[in-house]
Order: structure tokens, then C-alpha cells, then sequence
């Protein structure tokens, strides 16, 4: 037999009564209920708890052994059942996002911001990164949600992916300078012969460019490389060259100038990566929630439409 915490909370109840019928009033329940469960709590232990005595009982030697770790155990079951009802009610806890740079500044901080506001007290934590860093960190149970640009392949089954939303990348260049094409649309071969910013190695869109580039027959000429995504857009601003990069970062660039692609143009899909197999803490499964409806609802800057 095993001591149980409600027979813990009827001898709490007794011992700060010192009476059995006040003790079961308290408690809601029955005097013979409350007695029995002394009785087996004491067979249980071994030894009698309570002494009777005029007017009431008073705790024997086992029970004022008894008394302190009674109290510290309930309290630590207290403390455990309300830390648990507030990570399943959001007033507290964690969530682990990771995202790729273009949505670090674009997407990402309009989400957090709308996911900030209805659950303040949950912790954010960002981790900025190529999609396939973002993988793994999510394979390693660094990250609880990631978005990252979806390979035509697909990922490791152990991971599961909810397509967000498809994006264009545009050519972008200094708004108050020439465009780099006298037509609405440019042709990817039209830059053969521009000096391209570029990103750094590992960087997604720059193998996508450069892929792209060789299809059309041509190798890049870089002016600069090297960069993250807010580095390549400055040195864009600052007339260095044009650079290839998704439509969305541009939404609050007034300096620069988006050029779409002539068809078939350069899309790529932005999904929302969980373990397969894990189940999702409550603060990630409400910003997933946030995230998704965020792209169903809300305007998306040309070029982007939710799926």
C-alpha cells in the first residue's frame, strides 16, 4: 500500500481543526469517510497519527513526525497541478521559432507582435537561420516550430511541414535610380551583364539564384557578397547593384524598386516545420494557430498569396 496525497490533505484538515466532524465539513465529505481514511493512512504508516482527547484530538509523536512532510508534499503537488494549469491556460511558458531571415524581417515580427498581445506572460524565443540550420535544430529539439523555404524534395519524415504561404522573388534595385529593365517585367537573362549583390554561401536564395542564372545561360557578376538579408538590401539602397530576393522584404523598403520576373518567374513555398513524432507544447501550438491565421487574414504584400 501506498500513502495517497488526498489522505495527506484529510490529515492537514484534522490537524489544523483537531476535530474529525469539523475537518469533514471543510472538506465536503462525510465524517465516517474522513475516518476511514485516517485509519488507512495510520495502518498504512504503521502507527497512529492522532490522540484523542476532550473536545477534540491532538497529533501523537508519528503524526508531528508526519506533519512537515505532509505540508511540503501537498504543497509541492499544489505548486506542480498550478504550474501545469498555466502552461495549459498560456499564462506562462515558452515557445522556440525558428526562421529564416527574409521572414525574421517580414512576416515574423507582425506574427509575434498579434501572439504578444494575446498571451503577454509566454516567453519568445527567435532563432535566425538557413532552412536546412532550422532542420536541424529542429531534429535536435532546439526549436519547437520553424519555417523554413521547402525543398522540392521534401523533408525527413521525422519532421511534418504545413505549407504556409508562396512567394515570388523579385529583382530589386534603388527606387529613384533607373530601373534595371524598361519593361514591367524583367528577364532573369537581362542580368547577365548587371552587377548582382549576393548573399552568402549556404544562404537559400543564393543557390536557388545562381541555379537559376546558369539555366538561363549565364554566370552572375557579383558587385558584393556576402551578406544576410538586411546587409544585401543596404548595400542595394546603396547602389552597389540589384539583387534577387523575395517579394515580401520589400513591403517596408520605400528606397527600393521591385521588378517582377518575366514567367515562369522564381517561386518559392514557405512551410511551418514540427517533430513528426513530439507532440507540441501549448504555448507553440497557439502560435502556430497565431501564424496561420495571420496569413489567412491579414493582406499579404504583392507577390504573396497564403495556401
Amino acid at each position: 500500500m501506498v500513502v495517497q496525497l488526498q489522505q495527506l490533505r484529510y490529515f492537514l484538515a484534522v490537524e489544523k481543526t483537531r476535530h474529525f466532524t469539523q475537518a469533514a465539513d471543510i472538506l465536503g465529505v462525510s465524517q465516517p469517510t474522513l475516518s476511514k481514511q485516517i485509519h488507512t493512512l495510520e495502518t498504512t504508516l504503521g502507527a497512529p497519527l492522532f490522540e484523542r482527547i476532550r473536545g477534540g484530538v491532538t497529533l501523537t509523536a508519528a503524526g508531528q513526525t508526519l506533519l512537515p512532510l505532509a505540508q511540503r508534499m501537498v504543497a509541492d503537488a499544489d505548486a506542480a497541478q498550478e504550474a501545469v494549469a498555466d502552461i495549459v491556460g498560456l499564462r506562462r511558458g515558452e515557445v522556440r521559432l525558428g526562421a529564416t531571415p527574409s521572414l525574421c524581417s517580414s512576416l515574423v515580427p507582425e506574427v509575434l507582435r498579434t501572439f504578444r498581445t494575446a498571451h503577454p506572460d509566454i516567453q519568445l524565443y527567435v532563432n535566425e537561420g538557413g532552412s536546412q540550420d532550422l532542420i536541424e535544430n529542429l531534429q535536435a529539439h532546439t526549436l519547437d516550430l520553424a519555417l523554413i523555404v521547402q525543398p522540392e524534395e521534401g523533408v525527413d519524415e521525422s519532421l511534418s511541414t504545413t505549407p504556409v504561404l508562396r512567394e515570388s522573388l523579385v529583382v530589386a534595385s534603388v527606387a529613384d535610380r533607373p530601373p534595371p529593365t524598361p519593361h514591367a517585367q524583367i528577364a532573369l537573362s537581362e542580368l547577365e551583364h548587371t552587377p548582382l549583390v549576393m548573399f552568402r554561401a549556404g544562404y537559400d536564395i543564393r543557390g536557388v539564384t545562381l541555379e537559376a542564372c546558369e539555366k538561363a545561360g549565364f554566370t552572375p557578376k557579383f558587385a558584393v557578397e556576402g551578406g544576410e538579408m538586411d546587409a544585401v538590401l543596404a548595400f542595394v539602397e546603396a547602389g552597389l547593384g540589384v539583387a534577387l530576393v523575395p517579394s515580401m522584404v520589400l513591403a517596408n523598403r520605400p528606397l527600393l524598386r521591385a521588378t517582377p520576373l518575366a514567367p515562369p518567374g522564381m517561386r518559392r513555398t514557405i512551410a511551418l516545420a514540427h517533430r513528426t513524432r513530439s507532440v507540441l507544447p501549448h504555448a507553440a501550438q497557439a502560435l502556430r494557430a497565431t501564424l496561420l491565421q495571420h496569413v489567412a487574414t491579414q493582406e499579404l504584400p504583392l507577390g504573396v498569396r497564403p495556401l
